[in-house]
């Protein structure tokens, strides 16, 4: 494409959500707030770093699904490493389209992109992959720990998971009698997210019912899902607020 052709293309799909540069001069400018839109790098470095860790040299044989890939910021970056297999799945088509242009003005024949629910999604149907991305998906779904479950049926090795975190809550409840009681494995808040869901807000998940976890029960369900190990990863410095504060947190999961 000509950068004319280019510009063209990126006016007609606007409004954009992610900032990318398409070279020739040609870039999308993200329409969140400018004091939001460092989650980006903060989010791209944090997983650069645990990609670089835990695959090295492998890098240009490994794989990678990208859940939830909203217009393929993510994905377009692991392409652009130069992983041998990238695919970006996403509920909304509309997110969809923007992803693949993207792809096609940068050149990137390594990538491809499918409309998908990470609810519904099959391993037998889409296989396994050396890396999984789930950033910022879990704290907008119904279902999260059938989602945690989906996501290690894919995973060959990482999965990397990004979210919003609740402030955690100790103690215990009664469970079936006075003296017999379960200690907390964390919390979820429910949130509603039906002034955004019937706005139709592209960023919200499939329905206007959104589960966030707390630090403690993000670790349990990933464990509970099937991962043997998780870590969460020290945000870099300068980095977005809210990941500096621990209000968002970054899980490194391994199988």
């Amino acid at each position: 494409m000509t950068s004319q052709e280019m510009a063209s293309r990126v006016a007609e799909l606007g409004p954009w959500f992610y900032p990318f540069d398409l070279g020739h001069g040609v870039r999308t400018e993200s329409a969140i707030p400018a004091s939001v839109t460092g989650i980006f790098e903060t989010r791209l470095a944090m997983v650069n770093r645990a990609v670089e860790s835990r695959f090295g040299a492998r890098l240009a044989q490994a794989s990678c699904l990208d859940i939830g890939c909203h217009e393929g910021f993510y994905t377009v970056a692991m392409a652009r490493r130069g992983m041998r297999r990238v695919m970006g799945m996403d509920v909304r088509e509309v997110n969809l389209r923007k992803a693949r242009f993207v792809a096609e003005a940068l050149g990137l024949s390594n990538v491809s992109f499918f409309e998908g629910n990470c609810e519904r999604l099959d391993a037998e149907q889409v296989g396994r992959f050396d890396l999984t991305l789930f950033l910022g998906v879990l704290y907008h779904l119904e279902n999260p720990m059938l989602c945690l479950r989906n996501l290690s049926a894919v995973t060959g090795e990482l999965a990397i998971v990004e979210t919003q975190v609740i402030e955690e809550v100790h103690g215990s409840t009664e469970w079936g009698a006075r003296d017999w009681t379960r200690e907390y494995q964390g919390v979820l808040a429910v949130i509603d997210e039906s002034p955004e869901f019937h706005a139709d807000n592209r960023e919200t998940g499939g329905t206007p019912v959104a589960l966030c976890p707390s630090p403690k029960a993000l670790e349990f369900m990933l464990r509970q899902a099937g991962f043997r190990k998780v870590e969460f990863l020290p945000p870099p410095p300068g980095a977005y607020e809210q990941h500096l504060r621990g209000k968002r947190v970054v899980c490194a999961a391994y199988k």
